[in-house]
């Protein structure tokens, strides 16, 4: 299933799901089942093998919509966590100057950094070095706290995209990463959450690519991991719990924008595309902050 948050032409908030993989028509789940929450992370909490969702998809009395008359919501508005890592491709840690890390680098964003799918990224007044960084997103679907190779998948409720976007000049500032990756609204997120039958096993293999007005930046296929999803996971929860709703970014390939020479940044016009075999395609303008 490929699930979505968002709002109609009213303003009502819902969850969709889509009726076929590339089919422009959805199923209003929570107008086809009252049962169903209007946001997509209290439905996880509350179902999370989504069966609801699935069950009014089948539903012969299904409430059908289309995708031109909503608007996208950010796919989870409010996670608990946010649990993002840098350098887990090989390519990007060398064009970065940096060697294979011996333990992945971790860093957190907060909710209020997220952007929707078709909804602008927004470049602050303080810089003009904001960068695009295609990323894998996963959301938990239960809770989880210290587990293995074997078991990790089984707390994955889905996999969407994610466009880590980042003001360089902010990131270079201290030696943590936190507040050039938490600029208001530069994180693109979305369009939905694919669940784990639809995908290779730990979403193990797939193209992934970044766009800059149509010109391909970044090129690159999840096989090429440092740490895989599994083991990102193990990794996390020998930590900390990772609750239903929480949000985890596996970091970004090689070709981002200020390794590039010349440097290569988004501004205001620009259309950012990342696109994850298989997922689907997330698209952000870009706009000054106002």
């Amino acid at each position: 299933m490929r699930l979505f948050s968002y709002h109609d032409k009213s303003n009502k908030k819902s969850i969709g799901v889509l009726c076929k993989k590339d089919s422009d028509e959805f199923v209003d789940v929570c107008a086809t089942d009252a049962s169903i929450p209007a946001d997509l992370s209290s439905l996880i909490a509350m179902d999370p093998d989504l069966g609801l969702a699935k069950g009014a998809l089948s539903n012969p009395n299904a409430i059908i919509k289309n995708i031109s008359d909503i608007q996208f919501d950010i796919l989870i508005d409010r996670p608990g966590k946010i649990v993002c890592m840098g350098l887990n491709y090989a390519d990007h840690a060398k064009e970065g100057g940096n060697a294979r890390p011996e333990y992945p680098s971790f860093f957190m964003r907060g909710p209020s950094s997220l952007s929707s799918h078709q909804a602008p990224l927004i470049r602050p007044r303080v810089s003009d070095k904001l960068d695009y960084e295609a990323e894998l997103a996963f959301i938990v679907g239960k809770r989880a706290r210290n587990l293995n190779r074997e078991n990790a998948l089984d707390c994955i409720a889905g996999y969407s995209i994610f466009n880590d976007g980042s003001l360089r000049d902010y990131q270079r500032k201290t030696t943590q990463w936190t507040i050039g990756k938490n600029f208001d609204q530069t994180g693109g997120f979305g369009p939905w959450l694919v669940t784990p039958d639809e995908l290779p096993r730990g979403a193990h293999g797939l193209q992934i690519q970044s766009r800059l007005n149509g010109s391909v930046m970044q090129n690159a296929n999840t096989k090429d991991f440092l740490w895989d999803v599994a083991e990102t996971i193990v990794l996390i929860t020998e930590c900390m719990t990772l609750e239903p709703g929480d949000v985890v970014i596996t970091g970004t390939p090689a070709g981002v924008g200020y390794a590039r020479t010349p440097p290569v940044f988004m501004k205001p016009g620009d259309i950012c595309e990342i696109e994850i075999e298989n997922i689907g395609i997330l698209r952000n303008s870009i706009q000054d902050q106002e």
